[in-house]
């Protein structure tokens, strides 16, 4: 998988995590206030898509192990 994928993916877990414990009528409710996790990941998501610069892709491939070619 590329490093965009994974952030893609990992946008689309935090995003349906923090609804789930945020939203009232989710049976995994915990606090609303998990829905400011919400509003920062899709805030982000916003940033990366306007600006084409994404701090937690860039991290992905500073830490990644290089595949051998």
């Amino acid at each position: 998988m590329e490093a965009s994928q994974v952030v893609r993916v990992a946008v689309g877990v935090f995003i349906i995590l923090s609804v789930a414990f945020g939203a009232p009528a989710s049976p995994f409710f915990v606090s609303q206030w998990w829905l400011l996790f919400t509003l920062l990941v899709g805030a982000n998501s916003l940033q990366s898509g306007l600006s084409q610069r994404c701090l937690v892709e860039k991290a992905l491939c500073k830490f990644a192990p290089k595949a051998d070619d």
